[in-house]
């Protein structure tokens, strides 16, 4: 009789344990489907703002600026011409109205810039702004400098007549050359049209998640 009182005892505790152990299987499955879907509430949220930021970017003022869907830039409409070796803004041929013009773009990616700011969605947003100097093929040999060189001016002559692009942005100068390396960088057959500069106006905040 004691054996069959013992065994009773213990099925009777298994018994126990495995519907304790159910009961919190059941808590932990309920509390995994509730963080899920706050989990699935929060990216459709993050979707919208980065729809919402990759749009804004393609506002830029197309007086100035050609946005190239293929490569996510823009070619600022300014056609400048250097010349061979010659890098500052001041060095421009037709300078005096280059340079107005010049001007008038760096305050279109101003505006854009405040724009933004201004907009609930992405008021928190912060950009990557990549300023590339490209060059045309001639005899001259440092065309990869020269083109870094041709941003930076461009960048300078921006920042001396006090344009602002705002605490939210982060600069960055390259050159891309005149394409006789494989860099992959963003060309045209018709060589004189390679001596320009592009622009990228990136969301960081997207890049870093």
């Amino acid at each position: 009789m004691k054996k069959k009182h013992g065994e009773s005892f213990f099925w009777t505790s298994y018994s126990d344990l495995m519907t304790s152990l159910f009961f919190i299987m059941l808590v932990l499955f309920v509390l995994v489907i509730v963080l899920l879907h706050k989990r699935m509430e929060v990216t459709e949220k993050q979707l919208t703002e980065i729809k919402a930021v990759i749009n804004s970017t393609k506002d830029l003022d197309p007086t100035y600026f050609d946005y190239r869907s293929d490569y996510k830039k823009y070619i600022l409409k300014v056609a400048v011409k250097y010349p061979k070796g010659a890098f500052f803004i001041n060095d421009l041929n037709d300078k005096v109205k280059i340079k107005e013009e010049l001007l008038k773009a760096g305050k279109a990616i101003e505006n854009f810039l405040k724009k933004q700011s201004r907009n609930r969605l992405t008021d928190s947003v912060k950009y990557l702004i990549i300023i590339e100097g490209q060059a045309s093929k001639d005899s001259y040999k440092n065309n990869y400098q020269l083109s870094y060189e041709r941003a930076l001016g461009l960048y300078k002559y921006w920042r001396e007549n006090n344009i602002d692009f705002g605490k939210n942005s982060e600069v960055q100068i390259s050159g891309s050359g005149d394409g006789q390396l494989p860099t992959n960088a963003m060309r045209e057959k018709v060589e004189v049209k390679n001596q320009r500069f592009l622009i990228q106006i990136l969301p960081k905040n997207i890049l870093l998640k």
